[in-house]
């Protein structure tokens, strides 16, 4: 009787929320499943008659493809970079609301102004101020001896992925601000104030009370972010269009151009499911990680 009662009150919301989890599921899988299997076809709107499946010839293409591993690298510095100065920035940031200060709705107001700016309008405006005609960004770097002379850097190999690693930082300091600042108010103050008593320095009390208690957040919004970069073209699109010489051709700006440009569906498929599985062994280490870090 007692285990008919358990099985009862186990499975009952799960009927409840079957539709709701149904219609979900159905959302996600569809296009998932879709998507994988084009990858296994050959799909090409300017060649309509070589059509069919293909198997692994997208898969096998796209280990030959040097196009794909300067993307793939590129990718990665992008990733990593853009990551590494939001996070902090917005630890930074994030610590200084968590105090009182003169004009402190004003600043926060303005810290969070970037996230509500849509991204073709900041790609636009930072392609306009790295302009070396008209743009100031050239012209002080090049006052301040960064630069021999003011000239487009956007045009410039060498230098060109900073420019959107520039506008993305801007763009996603306000992500972790917010969410590391939700995080800091939810740490009890005792703690802070037991530390205090014990003559603990303000670098002791960060590493020893507040990073233990962000670890776990950290993770999360660390994966999160690092997932949303990874597959963010629109600033790199807008400013530099994947050039020059592929130069800031990430992955997800090489599916872009490979279905849209080149309408080759399939092997732009063959692309995506390449990243989804990168990002999705990713995940996996980051949710492993932070499951450690919150038995520790």
């Amino acid at each position: 009787m007692r285990r008919s009662l358990y099985l009862k009150y186990l499975v009952e919301p799960f009927i409840y929320l079957s539709p709701s989890i149904f219609l979900i599921g159905a959302v996600m899988m569809i296009p998932l499943i879709v998507g994988i299997s084009y990858s296994f076809q050959a799909i090409e709107l300017l060649n309509p008659f070589n059509t069919g499946w293909v198997g692994f010839e997208n898969y096998i293409a796209l280990w030959g493809d040097r196009k794909f591993w300067i993307a793939l690298e590129n990718t990665f510095f992008w990733t990593f970079w853009s990551i590494f100065f939001q996070f902090l920035l917005g630890l930074g940031l994030a610590m200084l609301l968590n105090t009182d200060f003169f004009g402190k709705r004003l600043f926060q107001a303005l810290v969070f102004l970037p996230w509500a700016v849509p991204t073709f309008l900041s790609a636009l405006t930072w392609a306009w101020l790295f302009n070396p005609v008209i743009g100031p960004l050239p012209h002080w770097l090049s006052a301040l001896g960064v630069l021999p002379e003011p000239y487009n850097i956007l045009g410039d190999p060498e230098l060109a992925m900073w420019g959107p690693i520039v506008a993305n930082i801007w763009f996603g300091v306000p992500f972790f601000a917010i969410t590391l600042l939700a995080a800091l108010r939810s740490i009890p103050g005792e703690l802070y104030e037991a530390a205090q008593i014990d003559g603990a320095s303000p670098w002791q009390t960060f590493m020893k009370i507040t990073l233990p208690f962000l670890a776990p957040m950290i993770a999360i919004t660390v994966m999160l972010r690092t997932i949303w970069i990874a597959n963010f073209a629109d600033l790199i699109f807008v400013m530099t269009g994947g050039g020059p010489a592929n130069s800031t051709q990430i992955l997800s700006t090489y599916i872009f151009t490979t279905a849209f440009r080149k309408l080759d569906f399939g092997y732009a498929s063959a692309i995506a499911v390449a990243l989804l599985v990168i990002l999705l062994v990713y995940a996996l280490i980051v949710l492993w990680l932070r499951k450690k870090l919150v038995k520790v």
